[in-house]
């Protein structure tokens, strides 16, 4: 199963694209994880029912098995390393962006974090220009 950190920006795009195509090489799923930490009422980065509901049409038209998880949790790296903690977790792909060495050291990062953390492979992706 390969797992996508999922954001609904074009970050996350880029992630479930290139987590749709490592499944297809490898013959697997898709577990797409999209996390937010409970403490903040609007998060931009946690998919809302539109955003669902367009997720859930692009991975039926992959003709990939799939599962969607939004989970509300502490820390969304955590929920991230625990869908890689399941057995039948092969590589997390997530979507990084650009960040200046001081963007990193005042915000964290969670990219960075994952990356260090994770025991599986992690595939990290950049969007296309």
């Amino acid at each position: 199963m390969i797992v996508v950190g999922y954001t609904p920006d074009r970050y996350g795009a880029a992630a479930l694209d290139h987590g749709i195509a490592e499944a297809r090489v490898r013959g697997t799923g898709v577990r797409v994880v999209n996390a937010t930490r409970g403490d903040a009422l609007v998060d931009t980065k946690f998919a809302g029912d539109g955003d669902v509901d367009a997720l859930e049409s692009t991975l039926a038209e992959s003709g990939i098995d799939h599962e969607i998880e939004s989970d509300v949790s502490v820390d969304p790296v955590d929920a991230l390393l625990g869908a890689m903690d399941r057995d039948d977790a092969e590589l997390l792909v997530i979507g990084i962006r650009h960040r200046s060495p001081v963007g990193k050291l005042l915000m964290g990062s969670t990219a960075q974090r994952l990356l260090l953390q994770c025991d599986k492979p992690v595939l990290a992706v950049k969007p296309g220009e």
